[in-house]
Order: C-alpha cells, then structure tokens, then sequence
C-alpha cells in the first residue's frame, strides 16, 4: 500500500508540475517573453516603443493561443548572459530571443527548445577598405565578440582549427560589441549571420562593410521554456508547429476565418474544427487559429520582419518549407 501511496504521491507531483506554468500565465493575465535587448528583425521597439521582430511575433502567437488576444505579452529585454537565470529563476515564462539550441543548454541547463523558428550561422563582417575577401585572410585579426555565447566558442575553434591567431574583444552588450566595432576597437564583429546584416543597416556608413562569405557554424534558433513541465513544452512547440502547418496549408492571417470551413480534414483539424486537439493542450481548440489570426503563418512572419521585403533582406534559405527546398517541416494536427 506504501508503494502504492508513493507513486499516488509521484502523480499527483507531475500533474501539478505540468500544468504549473499555463496556470501562473493564465492568472497573471499576460505571457512574460523574454527578448533581445534590441535586434532588428527579431526583437526591437519601433520609434513608438513597440515591441516587433519574429520573436516578439512568437511571443504573440503564444499568447493569442492561450488568450485568444495577442496583446496580452510583457517583454522582458535580456542580454545573453542574463537571458538564462531569467527563465531559471521563472522571472519569464519563454525566452525567445535568437537562442541556439545546443546539447549543453538542452541538458546541463535544464531547458527544451520550442522548434527552431530560423535556422541561421555564424559569420564575419569587416570594412571593405582592408581588403579582406574571406575569413581565411582573417589571421591575426582583432575580433568583437559577445560574451556568454555559441558565437565566443565557435569564433575560438574556427581560429584553432584553420591554425590563425586573433585577438578578441569581449563584450557582454551586443549594441556595445557593435558600437566597439564601429569605433575602430576591432577589425572583425562576429555573430549571426542574420545579426550581421541588422548591425550592418544600422551603421553609419553601411555601404563601407561586408559580410565575409563564410558560415562556421549551426546556428539553430528557437524559443526555449524551462524542463519539468510537459504540459507548458507542448504549447510553445506545437504554436511554431501550427505556424508551418498553416503555411504548408495554404492558412494566411487574411483566411483564416474563411478557412475553418474548408473540407481539408488537415486544415478542419489544425483550426479547430474537427477533433479536440486545443483540449490535449489546456486551451481552447481555435488556438491555432487564434495565432494564425494574430501573426499569419510562418512564412508571413519571417516575410513581414527579416524577408526580402524588408531592409534586412535575407532570403528565405534553409527556412523555406521542405516543400520549397528548406527544412522547416512541422508534424501534423492529427
């Protein structure tokens, strides 16, 4: 009966745990996303001090699935050295903020990885007049760097590994590592590629620097919640999933409604009209619809904040569906 009593015990301990953060969000009234500081195209206020970028587009898909209001978020900016103990300590329900999903934040730091909501890779920008053409040239360079990052450890094995010297210059702030490169402190600023042509606009002087041509890593990002809690896991990951789904699908923030009508079993059960897939979650079952609603499918998101309309510029690339030669490629509503 003791044994009995303990597993009981364990139960009702993983049952609590797992729905522990919906439950403090719903009665908070508000998701607390935790984004960057300030990068353009994934998280930065506008001159009315709004928050937009893709991620910050997460975090409203989120919350428009728990609240059926995508309005209903705070954002918490964080540079890469605090934006961890923010989730630990639970000071931000998610972090979406450009973070790459490594074995060691996966395991030692106890987080889950939400999907990657763009798969990016590190790369070098330098000003054309020293005549550089390609990392390999970069031997002995004075390189920026943001501290606590993939991008520090990364910057160390490419240097080691094609047998060149640097000279680092870390920062914790990115907008310090990128004003320290502007002002002539180093050679070379490294970070994501997709960050390098953010950094790059927002220069004086744009047209004065490249980006090198080489990526020297894997560099997947996506949102990221704290381990323990299942419940809360799925409803982050299954909000990216029904953003691709919804693209896959033909489902656009301007269709949606009209959508829910559709004979595709595939759509009827991605926007809630057959089967109960918002209940296995704790929501609503238009919760996708809801998202979609707020923010469009996937491929309106990336479009809208870093697509080849906007000044970024970044062409879809490993973030086109697999349908379209990428891999974004999201399980089924089913």
């Amino acid at each position: 009966m003791a044994g009995t009593s303990a597993i009981a015990q364990d139960d009702d301990k993983n049952m609590a745990a797992s729905s522990s953060t919906l439950g403090s969000v719903q009665s908070a009234g508000e998701l607390r996303c935790g984004v960057n500081t300030g990068l353009p195209g994934f998280a930065s206020q506008n001159d009315a001090g709004e928050w937009q970028g893709l991620d910050v587009d997460y975090c409203r898909a989120i919350a428009a699935a728990i609240f059926g209001d995508a309005t209903k978020v705070s954002y918490t900016p964080l540079s890469a050295v605090q934006r961890f103990p923010a989730l630990q300590n639970n000071e931000v329900d998610v972090l979406a903020r450009n973070t790459t999903w490594t074995m060691d934040r996966d395991t030692k730091l106890g987080l889950v990885f939400g999907g990657v909501n763009y798969y990016d890779g590190q790369g070098f920008m330098v000003r054309k007049e020293i005549g550089v053409s390609s990392a390999k040239e970069l031997d002995g360079a004075t390189v920026c760097v943001q501290s606590g990052t993939t991008t520090e450890l990364n910057l160390t094995d490419y240097f080691n590994s094609n047998g060149m010297s640097y000279n680092p210059v870390v920062i914790e702030s990115q907008d310090n590592v990128n004003q320290a490169y502007e002002s002539g402190r180093c050679d070379v600023l490294t970070t994501d590629a997709s960050g390098l042509y953010a950094t790059r606009l927002e220069l004086a002087d744009s047209d004065a620097h490249i980006v090198l041509p080489e990526i020297i890593s894997k560099e997947p990002l996506g949102p990221a919640v704290r381990q323990g809690d299942d419940t809360w896991a799925n409803i982050v990951q299954w909000v990216h999933f029904a953003l691709l789904n919804a693209e896959e699908l033909g489902v656009t923030q301007e269709n949606v409604e009209e959508m829910k009508s559709s004979d595709d079993p595939s759509i009827r059960r991605l926007l809630g009209a057959d089967g109960n897939f918002g209940e296995v979650l704790g929501l609503e079952n238009d919760w996708a619809a809801n998202a979609i609603a707020a923010v469009g499918n996937y491929g309106e998101v990336f479009e809208r904040n870093v697509g080849t309309s906007t000044p970024l510029g970044i062409e879809r690339g490993l973030n086109n569906l697999w349908t379209n030669g990428g891999v974004q490629y999201a399980p089924p509503v089913r």
